[in-house]
């Protein structure tokens, strides 16, 4: 874990957490696969059509930006028309390229002040904050319209090395307004305890697309649904 100059958080604060109803219900927020060629924006279009999601992140690797706003344009096209915001990873040259809704920043891919100032006040920003309450407040301070944690789970999506306790979620949205994002191999059968600790947004990628789109997607509209 990284040190937090916060130290631990009291497991009981979890245990006595109630989520403030003036906050907005928990809602989906969908990773793509690294291949989002081929068949996949018909995938993407299912999915959405299944079931609801706030935000789509478009998360591609080791493509140049020709390449990955070619890929980029059908999938914003088929967010725009649903209403669901499109959120380019770690680039901010690409977010502007494209004039997507956001860009997903990790701890190496630059300060939110200097993509604010690139992409303008209407553009969201979001910030990777691993298990760390500092990190997440530094982000806030610097700007970011939301912050997320994770690993909460294993996953394959992508290498992880730190491993938060729900509770975090939990801390974040009794003391801030600022929207947290729970990631990390969250799936319809292990969501339900991050909707509870307080999570604002689900991150999920495996769980949508190692599968049928259409019922990954259902599956989690009814677990949000019943919270």
């Amino acid at each position: 874990m990284i040190q937090d100059p916060l130290g631990p958080l009291d497991p009981d604060f979890a245990a006595n957490f109630t989520r403030d109803l003036r906050r907005p219900p928990c809602q989906l927020y969908l990773v793509s696969p690294l291949d989002v060629g081929g068949a996949f924006p018909d995938r993407l279009a299912r999915a959405l059509d299944a079931g609801p999601a706030a935000a789509f992140q478009f998360r591609v690797k080791d493509i140049d930006q020709h390449e990955a706003a070619r890929l980029a344009e059908p999938l914003q096209r088929i967010c725009a028309d649903r209403e669901v915001a499109f959120i380019v990873n770690d680039s901010v040259a690409l977010a502007k390229r494209l004039g997507a809704d956001g860009v997903h920043l990790g701890q190496d891919d630059g300060d939110p002040r200097e993509a604010r100032e690139a992409l303008g006040p209407s553009v969201q920003i979001g910030v990777t904050c691993h298990d760390s309450r500092h990190l997440a407040m530094e982000a806030g301070e610097a700007g970011a319209d939301y912050v997320a944690f994770g690993a909460f789970y294993p996953t394959t999506t992508k290498e992880t090395k730190h491993r938060p306790e729900p509770v975090i979620l939990s801390w974040w949205s009794a003391v801030f307004e600022l929207p947290s994002v729970a990631i990390g191999g969250i799936t319809p059968d292990n969501a339900a305890p991050l909707v509870k600790a307080g999570a604002d947004f689900l991150a999920v990628s495996g769980a949508v697309w190692g599968g049928n789109e259409a019922a990954a997607m259902r599956a989690f509209a009814d677990i949000l649904a019943a919270r």
